[in-house]
Parts: C-alpha cells; structure tokens; sequence
C-alpha cells in the first residue's frame, strides 16, 4: 500500500491557478476543494476546474486530492455519492474525508485519506482506520516527533503531517465554538475563528489575572528544522496548510519546503520526490516574508511556551529593524534589512498593542510613515506587507519547472525520426517520412537542427542532451520552421503519454467490521447521518450520541478541547506550587466560559455557559 520510496511534498489550493503555480513551485500533490463538503467554504472549484488541475499535475506525475471533508447530513448522501464518482472519473488521486459514511457508499475504486478532523492521535485509531482500508492517515499537529514514532510502529499506513500555516487552537474536528457562538459549524467549513478574538482570563472571585488579549490564537507552524526528523518519523507526505492563502504565499511556502526537502532526500538516497522536474526561481523562498504571526513548532519537541500570539491575530511578518528616534515627519531606524517604498510595517506599543503603518518613502534610515505614530526608540519595527517581494511573487515566471529529458535524431534515406526519453524513462517518437533536398553545408545543418530542437521555451521540458545519426551519406536540409514544427508535435505527443502513464492507484473498498478503539461514542465523534451511524454500529460501536450540530441546546457543553495549555504559555501552570487553584474562565463581551483543565492528560478544555 505504501511506497517506502517516495516522498511527497503537499501543497494547498484555493483554486486551479493557485494549484498550477504550486506545480510550478515545486509541489508533488495539491490538495483542493469542491464548490461545496470541503470544509473551505470559500476555497469551492467547479469539476471542470479541477479536472484542467489535474490535467496539469499528471503531465508532472503530481496528484490531486480532493477535500470532501466536512461531515454530512442524510439529504447530502446521495449527491456527494455521486460526487465522488465524477471525481474518480476525471482523474482524481484521492479524496480526503472526515465523515465515516462515505465509508458505507457505493464508492468507485478510488483512495481514501482520513482527514486529521477523525482525530488522528493515537496508534490504535490510526491501525483501525488502516484496517478499514484507509490509503492515508494525516495526523494530529498536537503529536510529537516521539508520538508519530510509536504510531508508525504500530502501522504500515501511509502518514501525513502538517509542516506549515495556520494552527487551530483545539484538536482538529473537536471544536464546536464557532457552532455555539454563530450557528457556523467549523466541521462544516464555516468557521467564524472565535480563537482569533480577544478574551480576558478571570476567576470566580471577579479577579482578572489577564485583560483583552488573544489567549487562543496561535502563531503559525513551522517545521523547517524538523524535515529531516519528520521523514525519520515515517512521514509519507509533508503538508502545508492554506487553502485560503493567496497564490503569492503559496509559492514562497512551497518552493522553501521544495529546497528543504531535496536538501534533505540528498542525504538519504533511498529516498525520492514523488513526481517528476527540477524547479529553478527567481526569487529567494523566505516564509518569514509572507503572511505569519510568528512561528511555532506547536509540541514537535514536547510542551513549550511561546506558541500563543496573543497580542496580535495579525500578520506580524518579519523583524526589520528598530526605531533610533521618532521625529515629526519620520522615524530614523537601525534597519536589519532593506525597507522600500509601499511596505506595511507594524510595531507593538506600550499596551502590546499592534500598530500598522504604510510606509510612503525611506531615504537612508529614514522612514516617513503614512501617519503620525506614537512610537519610542528602540521600538522593534517588522514589516508585514513585503512590497517589492509581493510584485516579484506575482510575476508569472516566478519559477520554471522542467522534465529533463534526452533526444535521438536519426536521419534515414527517406525519414527522419525524433525520439525523446525523459527522467522517467518514458519514451516518445515522431517520423517524418519525405524526400530531402540535400544540404549545401552540413556542419551548419547539424547545428540548425541542434539549436531548434533543444527550443522547449514555455513547455514542460528541458532537452539537455541532443544525439544525432545519419545513415546517409548526404545530409539533407531541413528548413529551421520544419525543424520547429518537429519540435513541437513532438513535445505535444509526449505530454499526452506522460498523462497517460500517469499511475493513478485503485483501491476499493470492501467493508469489514474491524473493531472501533471505543464501543461508547459521544457527539466529537461527528455522527450526523444515518450512513455514519451504520459505520460506527458495523464496527462494534454500543453507544452512539449524535453530533453536535444535531443539537438543540450547547449549555453546558465542551465546545473546545486543546493540548495548548493558557496558564502553562502564561507562566502560571505549576506542578508544586499550585499558583492557581481557583475556577477559571475566559470572558469576552457576550459570556464568561469556563474553563477545565485536565492536567492528567495535559489538556484544556473551554465550555459554553449555561445561560438563563
């Protein structure tokens, strides 16, 4: 099922143009969304963008999954049914899913990722989803380098893990506060990001021990130190998050991960990406340059601090400089790197406020903001709208992506035939049959007919080595837009075999009753229609709560449950001391929810309030 030999660097997209650009930065799969159940609701594509999609990325050997994951209700069934069968029909790779009742469908033979909303954390739901006939499990970004060892030991399904992007604050697919507060259910792609609003931490006693602040929103993933381990790990494909992100983003964040990543299978030569072509840029990949709000590695190494941004859900983006002296018309500034005309810059000011200002003209260490700024010296300035790298990332040939190849030219008595042979020792040939003046000089006709041909401009490959036979004693001539002409239906004739011999794999689904880790079920297990409840009662399942959105009243409930740990990032969590004893919660300007905290199992949950 597995291919120990390939490595996969998976990239997100918001649509077909998006994904392409992907393919050109250096992806080996995309993963994109449907117009609806891919729990992007604003990242939806029609089945004739992602088939042109998938056109695209099987000429390079890269694949496409398509994202059905959001959980389904009974009147969804039989469309989405029917979805996946025009998905398999069009050349999809996979599908990625959360809601078990596909599982129960009359599916065509193709793969099935289990998307980290199943909640991917322990060895045993990752074995039960492979005994089920799962092709990949993505994991939970809450796992540690340890943790995805054990899990890997324990099973032989392909893993998939985040490496970079967006982090939500709870596990993946447990978090029903978006739902509570707004009618917006996050497992339905709709989520309002409760975790990026402001919150204040206060006990039961009226104390607030924090005013205000951003305690749920997490910085960003950043696993660039921790490729190489991640692959010791036994991760199959390594995943950046961001199918919202804009296509400038996605190509910065795909070609660092493709530099890091060869960079890392040199070291290991029983190892190799997993689609074919060599990327060259015009540009130098830096994620710290696009969109972040500072970075994280989340619990790769275990527990640490440091992984909340609570003073911002913004955009931070990359420390530039800091302010020498604030005059009336612009700051002097000791500047780290280059800052230019047209940049967004911000700084924090003395409530750890951010402030953001666009800067109209630099000359020397001289900045003159758009605004008058209330800023001191030795303020810390970073710049979060990268002007001149934002035009260079839109240019479309930010990246060319080729397929080496080689080419025959062999020249007979009455026909000349092309044959080319790429990287992956596929094979294409086309013949001109015709009877040939002969050429007046030859030297000049071999070199005519090595420079047309080695022409490939604007297509997929990259001819490096042209071999030339003639059987005859004469050369013939051959008219330089003959020759391009060659060229050309030549290149057209290999793209469509590559295609075709694009391996999509079969798999099909034959339904068993593997048992379930659990035989009680209660509504994080997402049950909303009568097709995941069969799954989970074939499976030996006992008890079964319906989900969430099925119900009427959240009082009460647990609407989030985290690994990050509030007193733990604010210095306040200790084992012997025992700082704080009191019932805690996070207060906003609507409700006060509580909070528990399960120290046995490191975690955090936030409750909604029974309200009157």
């Amino acid at each position: 099922m597995k291919n120990k030999n390939k490595l996969e660097l998976l990239c997100p997209a918001k649509n077909a143009e998006t994904g392409i650009a992907a393919i050109n930065h250096g992806a080996d799969a995309i993963y994109i969304g449907y117009k609806s159940f891919g729990a992007r609701e604003a990242a939806g594509n029609s089945i004739a963008d992602i088939e042109r999609l998938i056109e695209y990325a099987h000429l390079f050997h890269a694949r496409v999954y398509i994202t059905l994951n959001t959980i389904l209700y009974n009147n969804e069934l039989d469309k989405v049914e029917r979805l996946i069968h025009q998905l398999y029909n069009i050349g999809a790779d996979a599908i990625i899913i959360q809601d078990m009742g596909i599982m129960e469908m009359n599916l065509p033979p193709i793969p099935i990722h289990a998307s980290t909303q199943t909640n991917n954390v322990t060895p045993e739901k990752v074995r039960f989803l492979q005994d089920i006939g799962i092709q990949r499990v993505i994991l939970a970004r809450e796992l540690s380098l340890a943790e995805i060892s054990t899990i890997r030991q324990h099973s032989s399904v392909e893993l998939e893990a985040f490496i970079h992007g967006a982090l939500c604050v709870s596990y993946s697919g447990q978090c029903y506060m978006s739902y509570a507060m707004t009618q917006r259910s996050a497992n339905r792609g709709e989520c309002a990001q409760p975790c990026r609003l402001k919150y204040s931490l206060v006990d039961n006693q009226g104390n607030t021990l924090v005013q205000n602040k951003h305690l749920l929103s997490l910085k960003d993933f950043n696993q660039t130190e921790n490729i190489g381990s991640l692959i010791d790990a036994g991760i199959t494909s390594l995943k950046i998050e961001g199918r919202l992100k804009d296509i400038s983003y996605v190509k910065n964040i795909t070609a660092h991960y493709r530099q890091i990543i060869d960079a890392a299978l040199e070291q290991r030569p029983d190892l190799k990406k997993s689609s074919s072509g060599k990327c060259v840029y015009n540009f130098i990949p830096d994620p710290e340059r696009t969109f972040n709000r500072g970075y994280t590695n989340y619990f790769t190494h275990g527990r640490a601090k440091n992984m909340a941004s609570i003073n911002t859900p913004k955009s931070i983006g990359k420390l530039v400089g800091k302010v020498t002296q604030n005059y009336k018309d612009y700051l002097s500034a000791d500047m780290y790197n280059p800052i230019h005309n047209n940049d967004g810059l911000c700084y924090f000011d003395k409530d750890n406020r951010a402030i953001g200002f666009k800067v109209n003209n630099v000359d020397s260490n001289k900045i003159y903001p758009n605004q008058p700024l209330q800023i001191k010296p030795n303020t810390e300035i970073y710049r979060n709208y990268d002007h001149k790298f934002s035009q260079l990332l839109q240019q479309n040939n930010s990246a060319t992506r080729k397929i080496e190849c080689s080419l025959n030219l062999t020249i007979g008595q009455c026909n000349i035939t092309l044959t080319l042979t790429d990287e992956d020792n596929i094979s294409s040939s086309f013949t001109c049959t015709n009877s040939f003046e002969v050429a007046q000089n030859s030297d000049g006709m071999l070199n005519l007919m090595r420079n047309q041909l080695g022409k490939t401009g604007n297509t997929a490959y990259q001819i490096n080595k042209i071999n030339i036979t003639n059987s005859t004693p004469l050369m013939p001539f051959v008219a330089a837009a003959t020759v391009n002409h060659w060229r050309r239906e030549l290149l057209e004739i290999h793209s469509r075999q590559r295609k075709q011999q694009h391996k999509i794999v079969q798999i099909k689904i034959t339904p068993n009753s593997a048992p379930y880790p659990e035989q009680d079920v209660n509504f994080k297990t997402n049950i909303t229609n009568s097709l995941a409840k069969q799954f989970y009662l074939r499976h030996g399942v006992q008890k079964i709560e319906e989900g969430f959105e099925l119900k009427n009243l959240p009082q009460g409930q647990t609407v989030m449950t985290t690994k990050y740990c509030i007193l733990y990032e604010l210095g306040l969590c200790d084992d012997k001391s025992k700082k704080v004893k009191k019932q805690l919660f996070l207060k906003d300007d609507k409700r006060t929810y509580p909070i528990h905290f399960n120290c046995g199992e490191c975690q955090m949950q936030v409750k909604f309030p029974n309200e009157q």
